[in-house]
């Protein structure tokens, strides 16, 4: 299940609607409006394999890792977040859930870094 942040802009949200991404928003399908950050991690506890998209730089930290889920910030403008969540869901590092869940990862435009489970150090890919 892909998730998004209530950051993530509804003209966002139609744009991948319209290209066939399939996602569920805070607080309009999923949870509730005004969900607090510190909410939302036992929430993704609560859900099987999910990702959760989220222009909040704040959740790239490494002891957010769980098997479970997979957190990805989204260091972009908020006019360009639905085309990097496809482009992020389309690589094929992240392509499937599998490869997504026990990871945090930061998008940007000069590429994808992230922190897997039981791994030392950051790693980075290209687009």
């Amino acid at each position: 299940m892909t998730i998004l942040d209530e950051n993530i802009p509804e003209d966002q949200r139609q744009l991948l609607s319209s290209w066939r991404v399939r996602a569920r928003q805070i607080g309009v399908e999923i949870g509730r409006p005004g969900l607090q950050d510190d909410e939302i991690i036992p929430l993704l506890h609560r859900l099987e394999r999910s990702t959760f998209l989220t222009r909040d730089l704040g959740f790239y930290r490494p002891h957010l890792l769980h098997p479970r889920y997979g957190l990805v910030c989204l260091a972009v403008s908020q006019y360009e977040a639905a085309s990097f969540i496809r482009r992020f869901l389309r690589h094929p590092e992240f392509r499937t859930q599998a490869r997504r869940s026990g990871r945090v990862v930061q998008v940007n435009p000069r590429g994808i870094t992230f922190w897997r489970l039981h791994a030392e150090e950051e790693e980075r890919v290209e687009w």
